[in-house]
């Protein structure tokens, strides 16, 4: 297994950068100890969701009897989606219906931390989907050790972004987020395709 891909693939989707706007407005109403504990557990959750994922998923899908092959190939056409969004500038998975939920938990001063801040717009089904799709390829338990290790990487990474809302969005601007978000979909989009092709080359070998 190539151990830098699932990480890269993991950056691209989640995209902390990308979720910075929404945190900002989601959290204007808020306390600096109501936007710190917003923080930790979001990143936390980001780091839950990666880390089972990696580790039951596999368990998950051979349990409803569904082969790798085919969550590959409809794993891949979710990621490819997901890229297709980021090229327009939007956050992966991130719908009208999320960030007016969003709103709505904060007017009313309810923790938006876990939902929508964490799922969808940070991890949702694409960000599942990867960790599944990858941790088939472990050989080892150490390998499945490292994916979970991502999420550690993944916590921190939306723990950094969060934390430094402010700053991001001074130095980068509206304009400087939306390239980010389209460079993290371009690549996002060359390993779906990448994913999908390895997939249906498994359903239909004499495609190779």
């Amino acid at each position: 297994m190539d151990l830098l891909k699932p990480l890269i693939a993991l950056l691209a989707i989640v995209n902390p950068i990308g979720v910075v706007p929404f945190f900002i407005h989601f959290t204007q109403g808020f306390t600096e100890a109501q936007r710190r504990r917003t923080i930790r557990v979001s990143a936390f959750t980001a780091f839950l969701v990666v880390s089972i994922s990696a580790l039951a998923g596999l368990r998950i899908i051979e349990f409803f009897g569904i082969s790798i092959a085919s969550f590959q190939v409809g794993g891949g056409m979710l990621l490819l989606i997901s890229a297709l969004q980021m090229l327009q500038a939007q956050q992966a998975e991130t719908r009208k219906e999320d960030v007016d939920e969003g709103e709505s938990k904060a007017d009313a001063g309810a923790s938006i931390a876990v939902v929508p801040l964490t799922i969808p717009l940070l991890t949702g089904p694409a960000t599942i989907s990867t960790m599944v799709i990858y941790s088939q390829q472990t050989t080892a338990w150490w390998q499945v050790g490292v994916l979970m290790g991502y999420g550690l990487v993944i916590g921190a990474a939306a723990f950094l972004a969060l934390s430094a809302a402010g700053r991001i969005a001074k130095l980068l601007g509206q304009t400087g987020i939306n390239v980010m978000t389209r460079l993290m979909g371009l690549i996002l989009a060359a390993l779906a395709v990448e994913i999908m092709a390895d997939g249906l080359l498994k359903l239909f070998p004499a495609l190779g």
